[in-house]
């Protein structure tokens, strides 16, 4: 009963097991009923016919009495045998009951008794033939009691009927009583809580999890349930703490956005900044500690020479930096917030290296509340340490190269000095000293007018190189490149010449260094002042090209060209054009051209294209 009571299933395997027994014990019985009622259709034949033969043997006697004849006799012997053999036969021997005390058995003796004892001696008794109403009256009796014979069996066969008719109906309502309860059963216990099961199924998939099944009991479904519920609660919970973790994740990551927005918008001025980091940093700094609560924060950097660390930066501060560079700047005294204040407020300190490489560049000092820094945080922190030291290296490179630009412009601005006014005034110096040495040998004044006149030759000479060098040093790059200072020259030389100067320029940007520049365009410009002062030309070009890793730079005029490719006595022009191309490793070639006019002609290899070819080779070297 307990398995009944726990198990859906034991109870429909045991309605299923009830109904198919009754089919069974039905299906039997009937068998058996049947069976029981074999024969009895051939009791009552022989019964009725033994009526019937009780009937000829009266006709046969009658016969017999009005009609004596020995066909008669034997026909009426035929019938009494007849008759005898079928009250006597096994038909009504084994379909009646052998019980003496049933009705059909007491009935069937008292036949035979009479047949016996009474009616058949009558009948072979010659002298009684001739009592026919003495027999018919005995024989009329016989077949009263064979009628009763027959309704005994007839009885007999229509209770064994109805006995089978009233167990099959017993049966059916009996497995009518069954369905009934197991479609109970199946309709409480299974088909109610299947739809309860779904319901809670179908609410979970919607991610609603506040249904329960209020199956009661202790079958499997009403088990599922109770798991389904459990689930069901669990699921809510863990699902909960996905959402809430899903959203404290969203929050970092749009805290995350925002910081890497702000360090990204203030990229620009970071790395553009010049030497200023409050005015680039402080205000992402600033941000930075909103957005992920931090701070405050603090930027040291390192003493390139001696390693002493140095404060720069330091956001909500009470005082100035002690290095700062800028007293007009209040960026590290908006909303003071001292360290030791900090410091002392339950908080603490991550320090993260500013460096490049290998090279550290100083520290960078944050403060923070004493719980643990997230992934995030620390990520977005790293990144901006890079971006920091980024910006700190690109600042110190820019000031190395500010200065190594300065020197070399001093260098270049010291060479044109030396290559050309150093040497035009020390040509005078000597031609000074060489007038004093002839005015103490008191030298005739004519041959002092020929040093006067070189004197005077040599100052418009010198006179004339500095205001070469001043136009020179005063050329406005508004432009970018060397492209824009050619396109002053030529428009320059257009004017004082008062011929067309053409200009054709093809060479990548940024491929000359700025010493190769200015040596570039002070040979066009020393070129096209010899055109202006000695071609006589009506018209000039300037040519300056890249191909094959090369530059290609070519002044032309269609002047009177030149007497042999040397310099003129007392002029320097062609002199500097060819120390300077020595300068630049090219090769200079100055010759007259077929068409009339002097072509000069300088081809080198700039330092980048030299860099770029022996890159390559380098590397096969390294590989060997």
């Amino acid at each position: 009963m307990k398995l009944l009571q726990r198990s859906l299933v034991a109870r429909i395997i045991a309605s299923l097991l009830a109904i198919s027994g009754m089919a069974l014990i039905s299906i039997t019985l009937t068998m058996a009923m049947s069976s029981s009622t074999h024969g009895d259709a051939a009791a009552i034949n022989v019964a009725g016919s033994l009526r019937m033969n009780a009937y000829q043997i009266m006709g046969a006697l009658q016969r017999a009495h009005y009609e004596p004849e020995e066909a008669h006799e034997a026909q009426l012997e035929a019938l009494l045998v007849r008759f005898d053999q079928r009250l006597n036969g096994i038909t009504l021997q084994q379909n009646i009951p052998a019980d003496h005390h049933h009705e059909s058995r007491q009935q069937l003796e008292e036949i035979q008794s009479y047949w016996q004892s009474t009616l058949r001696p009558t009948l072979q008794n010659p002298t009684a033939a001739r009592e026919l109403d003495r027999l018919e009256t005995m024989i009329v009796a016989m077949v009263s009691d064979i009628e009763i014979l027959v309704t005994y069996l007839e009885q007999s066969t229509e209770a064994k009927v109805r006995l089978l008719g009233m167990m099959q109906v017993l049966f059916l309502v009996l497995i009518a009583i069954v369905v009934l309860i197991a479609l109970y059963d199946v309709r409480h216990n299974l088909v109610l809580p299947l739809r309860q099961l779904m319901v809670l199924a179908r609410e979970a998939s919607q991610r609603n999890f506040k249904p329960r099944s209020q199956i009661r009991g202790s079958d499997e479904l009403a088990l599922l349930g109770d798991t389904l519920n459990n689930m069901s609660a669990e699921l809510a919970s863990s699902y909960a703490a996905l959402e809430d973790k899903v959203s404290r994740k969203k929050q970092e990551l749009e805290r995350s956005n925002q910081a890497m927005r702000a360090m990204h918008d203030a990229s620009r001025s970071l790395y553009g900044g010049g030497n200023d980091l409050c005015s680039s940093a402080a205000p992402m700094l600033r941000e930075l500690e909103k957005l992920l609560n931090i701070g405050p924060i603090r930027l040291s950097l390192n003493d390139p020479f001696d390693q002493r660390e140095m404060p720069v930066l330091e956001t909500h501060s009470r005082t100035r930096p002690e290095y700062c560079r800028d007293q007009e700047c209040h960026a590290c005294l908006i909303d003071p917030r001292p360290l030791d204040m900090v410091a002392s407020d339950q908080s603490q300190c991550l320090l993260l290296p500013i460096s490049v490489g290998d090279t550290l560049l100083g520290t960078l000092e944050v403060w923070y509340p004493r719980e643990r820094l997230n992934d995030n945080t620390r990520r977005l922190l790293s990144i901006l340490a890079d971006q920091l030291a980024t910006a700190v290296y690109l600042q110190r490179r820019i000031e190395e190269q500010q200065q190594v630009t300065l020197i070399n412009e001093r260098t270049i601005i010291a060479r044109e000095l030396h290559d050309s006014l150093a040497q035009s005034l020390s040509y005078l110096k000597m031609q000074v000293a060489r007038l004093e040495r002839m005015q103490q040998k008191d030298t005739t004044r004519e041959a002092q007018a020929a040093v006067f006149d070189e004197l005077r030759n040599g100052l418009n000479s010198a006179y004339r190189q500095l205001r070469e060098l001043l136009t020179t040093f005063r050329l406005k790059l508004e432009g970018p490149g060397l492209q824009f200072a050619l396109r002053q020259t030529v428009d320059e030389f257009t004017q004082r010449m008062g011929i067309p100067v053409e200009l054709e320029y093809d060479v990548p940007p940024y491929l000359l260094n700025p010493n190769e520049e200015i040596h570039v365009l002070q040979i066009i410009r020393e070129a096209l002042a010899n055109t202006h002062k000695h071609a006589k030309a009506h018209w000039a070009a300037v040519t300056v090209r890249f191909a094959n890793a090369r530059l290609l730079v070519k002044i032309e005029d269609d002047g009177i060209g030149l007497e042999d490719d040397n310099s003129p006595p007392m002029h320097y022009g062609l002199v500097i054009i060819r120390d300077r191309a020595t300068t630049l490793n090219g090769e200079l070639s100055i010759a007259n051209r077929p068409a009339g006019g002097t072509g000069i002609e300088l081809v080198f290899t700039p330092l980048t294209a030299r860099l770029i070819q022996q890159q390559p080779l380098s590397a096969a070297e390294d590989s060997n």
